[in-house]
């Protein structure tokens, strides 16, 4: 348990606890002594290395690779990188489909308050086991919520967040039979083929919505969480395109158009190189249909709430 006050709050928050769609008794600050004109805690030389528009990012041991755990994860790597250039310590970081908990393992890594929600009861559970195997001690919290996004603004403040990072469900991108096209050919028919690895089935995942009705309702979500950031506060979102019945479905034109209807204004599009993180590639499209290959590289759209 985190203790705030005389209030026990705990990591893990189910529609079960007392604090279920309440105001969550975090007051986040910077708890570092950078200038106050710095966005970040970086160093130039550091910020320097963030300039470059193309970023590759490796696994570590704490990383779940497991799709039977989670069919969607991402390196710890990621996460720390965005909430590091993003945030000082001390700041609060919002990640509104927080799945397996990576957002708030970093968050745990880099001392920095962190809330995660997500529809599912058995990926907070995982949050919660993640969270607990950091031996780490410092004063910021990292707490999982299970909850539909629309409610975030139960929780916090306005003005609160000084980060949004996520990584959505991607319309129906997993609703479907693995067929393994991208692995070489006796990689193909592996345990994986042939099996649906979709989040759930539940109407209100983003994950079972054709991209048009995936669009609109991620455009209701983030125009809840605007005003729950601060003015020049960032939002980065990571997203792919997708290939659907001989079609390249362009994710993130959907989201930046969007989010730019709701009122955030896009900064940075950054290219995830996951080159060196892919399985064995297979050909396929060859000599008639050329395709690139859509689980090399990913999108990072860096937006902000625009200042007052």
């Amino acid at each position: 348990m985190k203790i705030v006050g005389e209030l026990k709050l705990p990591i893990a928050i189910t529609p079960e606890n007392p604090h279920f769609r309440k105001l969550l008794p975090i007051e986040p600050s910077r708890t570092c002594d950078c200038k106050p004109t710095h966005i970040n805690c970086l160093t130039a030389k550091e910020w320097l290395k963030c300039q470059l528009g193309v970023w590759q990012f490796n696994y570590e041991k704490r990383d779940i690779r497991d799709r039977k755990l989670h069919p969607a994860t991402f390196p710890i790597s990621v996460s720390k990188k965005i909430i590091g250039l993003f945030t000082h310590e001390g700041q609060l970081v919002l990640d509104p489909f927080v799945g397996s908990g990576t957002t708030l393992v970093a968050a745990q890594d880099l001392n920095r308050n962190a809330v995660g929600f997500d529809l599912q009861e058995n990926y907070i559970k995982l949050c919660e086991k993640r969270l607990g195997a950091n031996n780490l001690f410092n004063h910021a919290r990292q707490i999982a919520v299970q909850d539909d996004a629309l409610n975030i603004s139960d929780y916090l403040e306005s003005e609160s967040v000084s980060l949004i990072w996520t990584s959505p469900p991607y319309a129906n991108l997993l609703n479907r039979k693995r067929k393994n096209k991208s692995r070489r050919g006796n990689e193909r028919k592996n345990e994986q083929f042939g099996q649906v690895e979709q989040y759930s089935q539940n109407p209100r995942d983003l994950g079972t919505m054709e991209i048009e009705q995936f669009t609109v309702s991620i455009g209701d979500i983030f125009e809840r969480l605007l005003p729950l950031l601060h003015p020049k506060a960032h939002c980065v979102i990571n997203v792919p395109d997708m290939w659907w019945e001989n079609q390249r479905i362009t994710i993130h034109i959907a989201i930046v158009e969007e989010l730019r209807k709701r009122g955030y204004e896009l900064r940075n599009t950054i290219i995830w190189d996951r080159t060196n993180i892919v399985n064995r590639v297979g050909i396929f499209g060859w000599p008639s249909n050329y395709i690139t290959m859509g689980t090399t590289f990913e999108y990072l759209l860096d937006f902000w709430r625009p200042p007052n």
